[in-house]
């Protein structure tokens, strides 16, 4: 009698022992299925909000240039040149931007990091309106598509210096960090870190190119 009742206990204890198994290995499939499922929520979420900052930053300008451009064409004779001269007026629509779609980034799932590799440089697009009065010219040395060539190259290199001395690249930088600071938000709402340079970014005035 006493070794049946010890064949009970025995069973009950192998199925209390089975039951046990059941609900630990039954918690584990669920919870870790649960935080992978959270992670790449996350990752998705992440790489939307890179996505949807990928867009072209822009900041425009208006510049205005009168310039006198003169050719002279001297011969044998001494006094004796034949020249010629225009009034140059330029007026120029500048756009400066950043392709954000060219970004270089790394997330690592494990971590929780967005790491930022790369940032493009900045995209200037000149677009001059030139026109030409007072026109001066001899049979000798007349107005050439190598002159206007010549004055559409001499007012773009005065236009870029014009940009350089401007807000304009740095107001067009501002935008940049505007939009980056949108990645901020959502890595540190999800729990994430995001980094640049090597360093941890948790202000946007952190934000330097």
């Amino acid at each position: 009698m006493n070794f049946f009742n010890n064949i009970s206990e025995i069973r009950k204890w192998i199925v209390i022992i089975l039951i046990g198994l059941v609900f630990f290995f039954g918690y584990r499939y669920f919870t870790s299925n649960k935080n992978s499922s959270s992670i790449e929520y996350d990752t998705l979420l992440i790489q939307q909000e890179i996505k949807n900052v990928g867009k072209l930053v822009v900041t425009e300008g208006h510049f205005a240039e009168v310039m006198t451009y003169k050719d002279k064409r001297e011969t044998y004779i001494p006094g004796l040149s034949f020249d010629k001269k225009a009034i140059v007026i330029i007026n120029a629509d500048v756009t400066v931007g950043f392709d954000l779609s060219l970004v270089q980034y790394d997330v690592d799932e494990e971590k929780k990091t967005v790491t930022i590799l790369s940032i493009p440089k900045e995209e200037i697009k000149i677009s001059p309106d030139i026109k030409y009065y007072d026109i001066e010219s001899s049979s000798f040395n007349e107005f050439s598509p190598s002159d206007y060539n010549k004055i559409s190259k001499i007012a773009k290199i005065n236009l870029t210096k014009k940009i350089e001395k401007s807000s304009l690249k740095s107001n067009a930088k501002n935008r940049l960090m505007s939009e980056l600071s949108k990645m901020l938000i959502v890595t540190n709402t999800l729990g994430w870190t995001l980094i640049y340079n090597g360093e941890t970014i948790n202000d946007k005035n952190k934000f330097k190119l």
